[in-house]
């Protein structure tokens, strides 16, 4: 009678084990996709933080771009608008884009060396940070070809009416203004891309 509740015993001990062999068996697995995930969910944190830092360090670059380009900076100011400027990364003409609106002379080197020089690259430096991030630009004029721009070649703003009669409800027409486009693509650590486009007149 002893011999068999023993052996019952011994039975019952043997099952816990499996069992318990299983459970732990389970909160490692658990433990491990766990750590997966934390470990994949710091890297997402990372590019992103990276890709906003990149898109911080473009919208810099195209406020100084388009000051320069306004005001009629160098090398601008040696050649007019409606011709290509190879030095200043400006086409006279609008570039060619992929299916997201994006000047393939940003996506391709090759196409690039025709509208602009790597020279105008901008490299920013950024503090307490080893980081390497490289600005390229380009700018268009948003006009079927290069020349003298008119409404019927090119895209103009229009804008609002600036006044009116004391008497009528009539409006002076402003006058138009070429619409330019520029096109920044970033790059930064870890492969990461960021690619910003704007567009603004200036006084033809």
């Amino acid at each position: 009678m002893n011999r068999l509740k023993f052996a019952s015993a011994a039975r019952q001990q043997g099952v816990v084990l499996i069992f318990s062999l299983i459970v732990l068996l389970i909160l490692a697995i658990g433990a491990v996709a766990l750590l997966r995930s934390v470990d994949t969910s710091l890297v997402s944190a990372g590019n992103l933080a990276f890709r906003r830092d990149l898109v911080n360090q473009a919208e810099q670059a195209i406020a100084t771009v388009m000051t320069e380009f306004k005001t009629n900076g160098p090398p601008l100011s040696t050649s007019p608008t409606s011709a290509n400027l190879l030095a200043a990364n400006y086409s006279a003409s609008t570039l060619i884009t992929n299916a997201q609106g994006v000047p393939t002379a940003l996506l391709d080197d090759a196409v690039f060396g025709v509208v602009g020089t790597a020279a105008n690259d901008i490299i920013p430096i950024i503090p307490n940070t080893t980081a390497q991030v490289r600005i390229r630009y380009v700018i268009d004029r948003l006009c079927t070809a290069a020349g003298a721009a008119s409404s019927s070649n090119c895209v103009q703003s229009t804008g609002l009416p600036t006044g009116g009669t004391a008497n009528r409800n009539t409006a002076v027409a402003p006058p138009s203004a070429t619409v330019y486009r520029i096109s920044v693509r970033v790059d930064g650590p870890r492969n990461t891309q960021a690619f910003l486009q704007t567009t603004f007149t200036k006084p033809d």
